[in-house]
């Protein structure tokens, strides 16, 4: 994401969609909103080694590490929001682009969330002092690289459910957004610390909507981009997704579409760390409760009409 790194590209529909993974139906297992509370999203990850019906996605390695253990059949969505509020923002980029390493290409998946955006645009927005809009021109220029080379997108196609960090309240074509989503940031990289640049981020924000668009005072509002619509304005026929950013206690379902962004409402309680678990034939929760335990929720699959 923001460090050099030897990775390929990742080219085609293995960008956009588990499917174009020549692994056999591998299982989809999605986290959001980490924000930098690196504790809450190691927990969150070593759910399925703590519960016994499924295999290990990581292990621990040194120095409170986690490794990739998943081989080939796993695929970890990393939903949006990988940085800001929390203090380990870069401790949670360097984890996650380690598991990027480790485990077979297209295997990580790291989706675009209204913080990351931060990086793209630091100048449209007042935030002071957080990771995003403190990048040096050097690591938001490797950033854009990463989106040009399929590392980083807005969606993800699983088997019943797209995945985005705020998601559409209509249909929308994976591949498309993600077009979209590497056009619009590639008109930022020859700018990249020019004075001219704070009209180029005004500009992309306007001329890609779907992907950049915000609305409403908080930025929240209905007619907001895939990374920044609030989760109260998701119609109940909204296609079928697994979103964050919108704060949540546990997953929870409105219609089609799951919320799971609970890392941060637990961050000072014991327990409430969850990851969602996709397969061909069920979507589930694991959630960590009080005592350290791991609990399995079952939602019912979203109607695909």
């Amino acid at each position: 994401m923001l460090h050099d790194h030897d990775r390929a590209p990742v080219e085609g529909a293995i960008r956009d969609s588990v499917s174009a993974l020549p692994a056999a139906n591998p299982t989809i297992v999605s986290i959001s909103d980490i924000h930098g509370f690196i504790q809450g999203a190691r927990s969150a990850l070593l759910t399925l080694s703590d519960h016994p019906e499924y295999d290990p996605i990581v292990e621990p390695g040194r120095l409170r590490s986690l490794d990739w253990a998943g081989g080939d059949q796993y695929v970890l969505v990393v939903n949006g929001d990988l940085v800001d509020r929390g203090a380990h923002s870069e401790k949670v980029v360097e984890m996650v682009e380690r598991l990027a390493e480790q485990a077979p290409p297209g295997h990580v998946r790291v989706l675009f969330g209204n913080h990351e955006m931060g990086i793209l645009t630091p100048d449209f927005f007042e935030w002071r002092d957080w990771y995003s809009v403190t990048r040096s021109d050097q690591q938001r220029t490797q950033f854009i690289r990463s989106i040009q080379e399929g590392h980083v997108t807005a969606a993800y196609e699983g088997y019943n459910v797209t995945y985005a960090h705020a998601g559409r309240p209509t249909p929308y074509e994976v591949s498309e957004i993600n077009d979209k989503f590497a056009a619009g940031a590639s008109t930022l990289e020859p700018v990249i610390g020019d004075p001219e640049e704070v009209d180029r981020q005004e500009q992309l924000v306007v001329e890609y909507p779907a992907v950049f668009g915000v609305d409403g005072q908080t930025g929240r509002g209905p007619e907001a981009g895939i990374a920044w619509l609030d989760f109260e304005f998701m119609p109940e026929d909204a296609p079928p997704q697994i979103v964050g950013h919108t704060r949540q206690d546990s997953p929870v379902r409105r219609g089609n579409v799951i919320c799971q962004n609970v890392i941060r409402n637990n961050r000072r309680a014991d327990g409430g760390e969850a990851v969602l678990v996709e397969t061909p034939d069920r979507i589930a929760a694991l959630g960590r409760s009080a005592d350290g335990d791991v609990q399995e929720h079952e939602f019912t699959l979203p109607s695909m009409g």
